[in-house]
């Protein structure tokens, strides 16, 4: 009996060569591999949006800002690496499993280790962020191996993948070093930044060797998509929150109603506007855009993020726990949405390079909204009603697209000659 299907996809997992998917292969789409390593990063962006909202309820927004920067970048460059080598080298035999089990669990001690970094920048004696590191070491030298097996068995882009190894090898010495040296915070914050700088021109330099890596643009566009919604999940998460915050303090008022079609009509909004990309269609036809997107996404993701606790944050202020008052409460929800959009309408202007009037007047009426729901905070207007009115910033693109920007998305694509 035949050991494969009639699509030729092996009923077994036995070794096999690592020698570069095809970047063009029909009807590629995320494995439940992949699937099950994201799960891991729901737990580390759960355990990153509790500690922000939790400073910032408590006024300590330094603290807040600079730990949930260090966890995102962790998180989601973790994330990043695994993918992108998934798009060209998933071969998915039993070696690239267990490897990529290595890594869920590099996730996990990451994740335990985010609580403890906070706590050491609020001290501001040194940052001992060492679990932390930790589990980013696991996940790293994990990838290292993988990179190193996919230079010995692809000898035609074998510069390209030795280029990556180098350039995490590098970054995890440093990394290194933050765990066995007693560095101060400031210290401490400066060599993070030099390493992130290394990690993030470790891919610049790779993909311009050997004509890069064979990843797949519309699975890669997916892959990020998929990501995303983790990150929305934490505004599902955070409307929970808010929801049962105002039903323990005031019962089953119309608040409740409130607060659920706000939350919920926050995190929807920004699942529609973020799906509003063509990013799959444009790399299609022009990857080397893919550095400004996939480095741009960090920034989109980790807003939706942060957008989550904002809403935590809401529930401890209607709960009375916050030490800050309500336009402090708002402002933590509207900053994050507001980097949300202009990170969206930024890529959108990078992938087609063509920005219309009609964006201008959309970020103008945007703005607008948002400014209301800061009067209204100002104004001692109830936290529900603020946050029904913070709603309509992401519904101003939404209806402006549906009822005219699709026309020009279409134009635009076709200029650029994306299929």
């Amino acid at each position: 009996m035949s050991n494969t299907h009639a699509g030729a996809e092996p009923l077994h997992h036995h070794s096999r060569r690592m020698g570069g998917r095809d970047p063009h292969e029909a009807h590629r789409v995320a494995t439940p591999l992949e699937l099950l390593f994201d799960l891991t990063f729901v737990t580390a962006f759960g355990f990153a949006a509790a500690q922000l909202a939790h400073a910032l309820a408590e006024g300590h927004y330094s603290v807040g800002l600079l730990g949930f920067s260090l966890a995102s970048f962790a998180i989601c460059w973790a994330w990043v690496n695994f993918s992108w080598f998934s798009s060209a080298y998933d071969i998915d035999d039993w070696i690239f499993r267990l490897v990529t089990m290595v890594q869920m669990i590099g996730v996990l001690v990451l994740a335990i280790g985010l609580p403890r970094m906070f706590a050491s920048i609020e001290h501001g004696e040194h940052l001992d962020n060492s679990v932390m590191v930790l589990g980013y070491v696991i996940m790293r030298l994990a990838m290292v191996f993988q990179w190193l097996r996919a230079a010995r068995q692809d000898p035609a882009r074998r510069r390209a993948c030795i280029t990556y190894a180098i350039a995490i090898s590098i970054a995890q010495v440093g990394w290194v070093m933050q765990i066995v040296l007693d560095f101060s915070v400031a210290t401490s914050l400066l060599l993070a930044c030099i390493l992130g700088l290394i990690e993030l021109a470790g891919p610049f330099l790779a993909e311009r060797k050997d004509g890069g890596t064979p990843w797949h643009a519309h699975h890669i566009a997916e892959r990020y998509s998929l990501f995303a919604i983790i990150a929305l999940g934490e505004g599902v998460v955070g409307t929970l929150a808010t929801l049962s915050a105002v039903v323990e303090a005031q019962g089953w008022t119309v608040d409740v109603a409130l607060v659920c079609i706000a939350g919920m009509g926050l995190t929807f909004g920004l699942w529609w506007l973020y799906y509003l990309l063509p990013s799959a269609t444009v790399l299609h036809s022009h990857r080397e855009r893919c550095f400004v997107w996939g480095y741009g996404q960090l920034i989109t993701v980790t807003s939706i993020v942060a957008t989550g606790a904002g809403l935590h944050v809401a529930a401890y202020f209607i709960e009375h726990k916050a030490e800050i008052g309500p336009l402090a409460t708002l402002l933590s929800i509207a900053i994050p949405i507001s980097v949300f959009l202009a990170s969206i309408y930024a890529l959108y202007y990078y992938l087609v390079r063509r920005f219309e009037l009609l964006h201008a007047w959309l970020l103008v009426a945007t703005a607008a909204v948002i400014a209301a729901a800061v009067i209204a905070a100002i104004m001692g207007v109830d936290m529900a009603i603020c946050l029904v009115i913070l709603t309509f910033a992401p519904v101003v693109t939404v209806v402006g697209y549906e009822v005219l920007g699709h026309r020009h998305q279409e134009q635009a694509l076709a200029d650029i000659g994306a299929r």
